[in-house]
C-alpha cells in the first residue's frame, strides 16, 4: 500500500473489519433456529418535547437509515446522511467499493424520539436479507433539517468490528 496516506489504510482496514464482522455473526446465527420474525411497521414513541410531526420524523428516519445501509446508495450521498459524514468519507468510500457491501442492508424496528432533534433508533442489520444483529441500538439527530445516522451509531459498529482507531470516532 504504498503511496497511501495513514487514513487511507485507516479506512480500508475499517472496511475490512465492518465487511468481515457481519460475515462472522451470520455464520454463528446460521448455528441458531434461523428463524426470523414477520416484520411490522417500526414501533414510534415520542415524548413530550419530540419533532412536531413525529410521523414524518419517522418517516425521513426509516428512509434515511435504509439509504445509508443501501449498497447503491454513493459514499457521498451516505455523507449526506451521517452526522458531521465528511469526516467519514473515506471509509464510506472504501466500504462502498468492497464487493461484500453489496449484501449488507438495514431495517428500522423501532423509533423513540427523546428530544426534538434527537432519537433512538431500533434496528436490524441484513446479509443478503437474513439478520445478522438484531434489535441494534443506534440514534438518528436532526442536523441541517435532515434525520441523520448519527456519527455514534457508526463508530459503534466500528468498535464491535474490532479494536480500530478511526479518525473521527
Amino acid at each position: 500500500m504504498s503511496g497511501h496516506g495513514p487514513s487511507r489504510r485507516v479506512a480500508w482496514a475499517v472496511a475490512a473489519a465492518l465487511l468481515l464482522a457481519p460475515a462472522t455473526v451470520c455464520t454463528a446465527a446460521a448455528t441458531g433456529n434461523g428463524a426470523a420474525s414477520a416484520s411490522s411497521a417500526p414501533a414510534t414513541a415520542t415524548r413530550a418535547d419530540g419533532p412536531a410531526d413525529p410521523a414524518a420524523a419517522t418517516k425521513q428516519i426509516e428512509e434515511n437509515w435504509a439509504a445509508f445501509f443501501d449498497p447503491s446508495v454513493s459514499a457521498d450521498r451516505k455523507a449526506g446522511l451521517l452526522q458531521n459524514g465528511d469526516l467519514l468519507k473515506p471509509l464510506l468510500a472504501a466500504v462502498a467499493d468492497h464487493a461484500r457491501a453489496a449484501a449488507v442492508s438495514s431495517e428500522v424496528t423501532g423509533v423513540t424520539f427523546t428530544s426534538p432533534t434527537g432519537a433512538e433508533v431500533t434496528y436490524d442489520l441484513l446479509v443478503s436479507g437474513f439478520p445478522v444483529l438484531t434489535e441494534t441500538k443506534g440514534s438518528a439527530v436532526l442536523q441541517d433539517g435532515v434525520w441523520k445516522i448519527s456519527l455514534a451509531s457508526v463508530c459503534a459498529l466500528v468498535k464491535r468490528a474490532g479494536d480500530l482507531a478511526v479518525p473521527g470516532c
